[in-house]
């Protein structure tokens, strides 16, 4: 596998989802290497949690991403990514690669060239979708290309939904037939909180007499915090000394931090425990996304038993049920997530419910096991398809052959 974030570096949901694959699928009995980029104190090589995992070292010259342009950056990467996967390479026998998201594209199709094994690529957002469509830098447009370049080189894409598998279908014209619709997976277990922990999250974040409720993410426009915030002054009307907490950090944090009113809290980010204990001592979860490909933090916060409201958006809408496992509200609509909200913190039992349904859900449907079996089977189309290529390339280079020469090669 290829991911440009791996724990202990961790920037968003995509190295929790790698490492929670990659462990799973180790802990059935598969080998997996992750080849990612190194952390500052972490090891260039080790087993952890039965995967193999090597860290690429930054290169010595330096590559700012600015204004949002990662390519020089992701650029630079792929060098140092694509040596220490082909150091991989030597020491063992690999069936497929596994490249996540278009930052690690260029290496995953190196490495494909030079073991020639079916490469399968999982695509958890696009450019287009986290800008709603507008492409405005060149630097917007050259990612776009690369995802594209990438869906259409896989022999196999995995996308979280089926709303990520008609986007990746019609803004990069892949076949139906190649795109396999896998939802992330979620640890019901390591989302539970500790009560203690609780506890002290609701005492530290929480007012005396009024409602807590939280967001946990990358603080970037498409998340749509800017509609939360924007919503917290009806909140506190109806809900005297609500509190709301932002955990999380990114280049929109000082814009969103000019709109906060009074009651909200900028946590930065939280991992880890810390991260559980807030949902856990949370009356509501809210993801209010403008662009969200699947969601998973919102079933994060449902296996640590908060209700949650979402955005009816993307992944969101397909994992989410109205009033059955969580509340919905129109996205970008700061007095529809007010109403949405409000109508969890207004009634306690209808709120229990919400979560211990939700909670359930989260169970049966997202347990990662499953999710890795999906991913294996997955595995086992790329290759098939890729073998039945190799046969057909070795029948097209005999039909070319003079009949006497291919008897002899027969």
């Amino acid at each position: 596998m290829l991911s440009w974030e791996y724990p202990p570096l961790l920037v968003g949901g995509l190295g929790r989802h790698v490492h929670a694959l990659a462990t799973t699928l180790a802990a059935a009995g598969h080998d997996v290497t992750v080849v990612t980029r190194h952390a500052p104190g972490a090891l260039l090589e080790e087993y952890a949690e039965g995967v193999r995992v090597l860290r690429a070292p930054d290169d010595p010259a330096r590559f700012e991403a600015r204004d949002g342009d990662m390519l020089p950056w992701a650029l630079a990467f792929n060098h140092t990514l694509t040596r220490t996967a082909l150091r991989a390479a030597r020491t063992g026998d690999y069936d497929v690669i596994h490249a996540h998201d278009w930052l690690v594209a260029h290496a995953a199709m190196t490495v494909r060239d030079h073991l020639d094994v079916p490469l399968v690529a999982t695509v958890h957002a696009t450019e287009s979708g986290r800008h709603q469509g507008w492409l405005p830098h060149p630097h917007n447009r050259s990612i776009d290309d690369v995802e594209r370049w990438l869906a259409g080189e896989a022999t196999r894409t995995i996308v979280c939904s089926d709303y990520m598998s008609d986007e990746v279908r019609r803004l990069f014209d892949v076949p139906a037939a190649r795109v396999d619709v896998v939802p992330n997976g979620v640890d019901g277990l390591a989302w539970s909180p500790r009560p203690r922990a609780v506890a002290a999250a609701r005492r530290r974040y929480a007012g005396a007499d009024g409602p807590l409720i939280s967001f946990a993410g990358r603080l970037v426009y498409e998340k749509g915090v800017q509609h939360l915030l924007a919503a917290v002054p009806a909140l506190r009307e109806r809900h005297p000394g609500l509190r709301v907490v932002i955990a999380g950090d990114g280049p929109y944090r000082k814009e969103l931090e000019n709109l906060s009113t009074d009651g909200v809290t900028f946590a930065g980010f939280l991992g880890g425990h810390h991260l559980t204990a807030l949902m856990g001592a949370s009356d509501c979860y809210v993801v209010p996304s403008i662009y969200e490909p699947f969601g998973m933090v919102a079933l994060e916060a449902a296996a640590a038993g908060t209700p949650v409201a979402v955005a009816d958006t993307g992944g969101l809408a397909e994992i989410v049920e109205h009033g059955v496992t969580g509340v919905k509200f129109t996205p970008g609509d700061p007095d529809a997530l007010a109403a949405a909200v409000g109508s969890v913190l207004e009634d306690r039992e209808h709120a229990r419910g919400l979560a211990r349904r939700a909670r359930r859900r989260v169970h049966d449907d997202f347990a990662w096991p499953g999710i890795a079996a999906a991913t294996v089977a997955t595995y086992g189309k790329a290759c098939d398809q890729d073998a039945r290529r190799v046969t057909r390339e070795a029948e097209s280079v005999l039909a070319q052959v003079p009949v006497s020469r291919a008897a002899a090669l027969g």
